[in-house]
């Protein structure tokens, strides 16, 4: 006996336990590739697999339907895989523990995967069953989403993709309608340096104590970045004292705000330069009283290093003070959505060579390039060169979607009140698909889960089963 056969709608809650009986965490996906291809033997689908696992299987439309525009049902195949510390299950080449508690479905000492499972679980009992009405149905499920939107990325070939409506089941929030994120890129700034001896006296500056934070969802919480703010400290102390930089150093990923950076610099009048070091740590204390109070601007004798010359370190100094961070521009359409921003999430000295990191983000493609164009101008004028890695679309938001609009319909009739309508300042796989089909029409959804990539991830049985009256509701209406 299964564990979820008892639960409603019971084709969806079938394939979803079946793919959890597979391991399918980001980067193993090549066993569920194979189940959906061998799902789509078995009802002689139309399917195709690509070199990365991707898979696309293909309906036919239902009597009716036949002169239907198409409609794309995508969602991915991997999961976050994390499990409790008492928890010996290999996550490799185990399946899931599933139990049923009260009106949820969890996993045994691990991650459940729902927000991945069950939109591929629903797409293929919609694929699986002869009476639901529908168009050409379109599914796509792809790998790696939870790593970089990979196998999205990595798709080359679409041209079997008709439709330009498409329904991701991937969001995690039942009752929001998600119609817009950003694209992005890391753009990486190189900048040389040369090194010559100078005879001041050498110190460490720290600037620390700061939240930091997503730089996507939390680029408009006002948090210090503090590769940033170790650039204007330096920066400072130049004006009031001869200064060489030795090395600048800070954060760890592109897509997180940096909590802490430090500069190791040789100063002609040290004392001055401490002095300076003393009012920025006052100065920051109270500009970011509420944000980040308890930044801090600490200076330490010693640091080794040969010093930079005075020409590269002035080009240093003014790549930190004048390269652009933040927030670029606000959605005219979304109120309060972040529409462009970009974060120096890492900086790194060696010996001949400074790298300053990138993630520029924007829901529009044309502001999203400005920016590395403003980076390169900047960069190339310093003396510098710039590279662009992993660019990839932003999902603009439409003001005339007709299938946001029938979607809120459904939803309306069926809830009794409207669907709350968002869009995310970061990188969703409905972004990378509307730069790889242009117009697309599409919308984002799924049912209720709770903690998030936990081992106490609970997916809402009710949810799903409101979630499946919606879909298959809409599908009906898209003759």
């Amino acid at each position: 006996m299964s564990i979820l056969e008892n639960l409603e709608p019971k084709g969806v809650f079938r394939f979803f336990e079946e793919m959890c009986a597979i391991p399918h965490g980001s980067g193993n996906t090549k066993a569920a590739s194979d189940w959906l291809m061998a799902f789509a033997r078995e009802r002689k689908l139309e399917a195709y697999q690509d070199q990365l696992n991707n898979v696309i299987i293909i309906k036919k439309a239902t009597p009716g339907y036949e002169d239907a525009e198409p409609v794309i049902l995508q969602g991915h195949m991997d999961m976050v895989c994390e499990k409790a510390p008492d928890c010996a299950k290999d996550m490799d080449m185990e399946g899931l523990d599933l139990a049923v508690e009260g009106d949820t479905v969890y996993a045994r000492g691990t991650t459940l995967g729902g927000d991945d499972g069950i939109a591929v679980a629903m797409a293929l009992a919609i694929l699986d069953a002869n009476d639901i009405p529908h168009p050409r149905l379109e599914a796509v499920f792809t790998v790696d989403e939870e790593i970089g939107m990979l196998g999205a990325v990595g798709m080359e070939d679409v041209s079997m993709l008709h439709g330009r409506r498409m329904l991701n089941l991937d969001s995690e929030v039942e009752g929001v309608f998600t119609v817009s994120c950003a694209g992005g890129n890391v753009t990486r700034c190189t900048l040389p340096v040369r090194r010559e001896d100078f005879g001041g006296e050498n110190l460490t500056i720290t600037v620390g104590g700061l939240r930091g934070g997503h730089s996507g969802v939390e680029i408009d919480k006002g948090l210090g970045n503090a590769c940033m703010l170790l650039g204007r400290v330096l920066n400072a102390c130049g004006l009031e004292s001869e200064l060489r930089l030795i090395s600048a150093d800070g954060g760890l990923k592109d897509n997180a705000i940096p909590r802490e950076a430090s500069a190791v610099v040789s100063a002609a009048d040290a004392q001055e330069a401490k002095a300076v070091c003393a009012r920025l740590d006052a100065e920051l204390k109270n500009e970011y009283r509420t944000t980040d109070p308890a930044v801090f601007v600490s200076v330490t004798d010693g640091g080794a290093g040969l010093p930079m010359d005075e020409d590269s370190s002035r080009r240093m100094l003014a790549f930190l003070t004048c390269a652009p961070n933040g927030i670029q521009a606000m959605s005219a359409d979304i109120s309060g959505l972040v529409q462009t921003s970009l974060n120096l999430g890492i900086l790194t000295t060696e010996e001949s060579t400074v790298y300053a990191s990138f993630c520029v983000r924007s829901s529009v493609d044309s502001q999203k390039q400005m920016l590395v164009e403003r980076l390169v101008c900047l960069t190339e004028t310093l003396g510098g060169t710039v590279e662009v890695f992993g660019d990839y679309s932003g999902w603009e938001y439409r003001p005339d979607s007709p299938l946001r609009e029938l979607l809120v319909e459904v939803f309306t009739q069926q809830y009794g009140h409207e669907p709350k309508i968002e869009a995310i300042h970061a990188g969703v796989e409905c972004g990378i698909f509307a730069g790889k089909l242009p117009g697309l029409d599409c919308v984002s959804m799924g049912p209720d889960l709770t903690e998030i990539h936990t081992c106490r991830e609970r997916l809402h049985i009710a949810s799903v089963q409101r979630l499946w009256t919606m879909v298959l509701e809409t599908l009906k209406r898209m003759k």
